[in-house]
């Protein structure tokens, strides 16, 4: 019934609970989770747990907060994602929130997952924090978009406002919404979510982090991407089940998963 379309089994807080957390996943009826790359020493451990558990897909890629791994070249990440449970390229993208000073090699690190989109024809997962024109900006100068011959992607874990939204809609992405929408402070991007087409919306949880309203305070998992699903199904004045099939669809659609 529910897709998570972002979460990080393979980090330590989760991992050691993987029949738990699955388990949980059933009770919650999420049906299949996205475990997301964040830098290649990690990545064997992505991919085996795709490989192992049917339910589980990953994708390869460089976050942009590391700063002290292997860069990744275009090359690497076209091999490494010919493998059919890798269905995306990333986490990539641009951070100036928690990093400062010469970021030129966050920008150059966007630019190379680009370019290994293209190559592959497998869509970005982008993470963008107070970064938002730069990376609107390179996505247009790498033609990222499918506006302009590139590959679909999603704007992970949005927290940006409406005007990014909608012009990352028009570039072919999609919006994916995280435990924050849920929390009280997050009025503004409540607004953002009312507003972004169903059609073009996913759901996520960023787990371990940012578990949703009313899990706050505990280690997030997979299977609270229910509450962010049930959220905005009230918020956008949709029966749940619609906002599942939707948002479930979406996923497949972005990922060329078969039903």
């Amino acid at each position: 019934m529910f897709i998570d379309s972002h979460c990080h089994i393979n980090f330590p807080e989760l991992a050691a609970r993987l029949p738990e957390i699955f388990s949980k996943m059933t009770e919650n009826q999420v049906s299949h989770a996205l475990c997301v790359s964040v830098e290649l020493p990690e990545f064997p451990h992505v991919l085996a747990l795709a490989e192992r558990y049917a339910h589980v897909y990953a994708s390869v890629g460089v976050h942009p907060d590391y700063e002290d791994t292997p860069e990744p070249t275009v090359e690497q990440l076209v091999e490494l994602a010919d493998h059919p449970k890798i269905i995306a390229i990333g986490e990539t993208g641009l951070d100036y929130y928690r990093l400062q000073g010469d970021l030129e090699w966050q920008r150059e690190r966007f630019r190379v997952h680009i370019r290994a989109s293209r190559a592959t024809g497998k869509p970005l997962i982008i993470h963008t924090r107070a970064a938002a024109d730069d990376t609107l900006r390179i996505l247009r100068e790498e033609k990222g978009g499918t506006d302009q011959g590139g590959v679909a992607g999603v704007m992970h874990c949005f927290t940006e406002s409406l005007d990014v939204a909608l012009a990352a809609i028009e570039m072919g992405f999609y919006i994916s919404f995280s435990g924050i929408v849920t929390f009280k402070s997050a009025r503004e991007l409540q607004a953002v979510a009312r507003a972004v087409p169903l059609e073009r919306m996913l759901i996520e949880t960023d787990s371990p982090y940012l578990a949703p309203v009313p899990m706050r305070g505990k280690t997030n998992e997979p299977g609270f991407v229910r509450h962010v699903a049930e959220y905005l199904a009230d918020l956008k004045g949709v029966p749940l089940p619609e906002m599942a099939a939707a948002t479930s669809e979406n996923f497949r659609s972005l990922f060329a998963i078969p039903h």
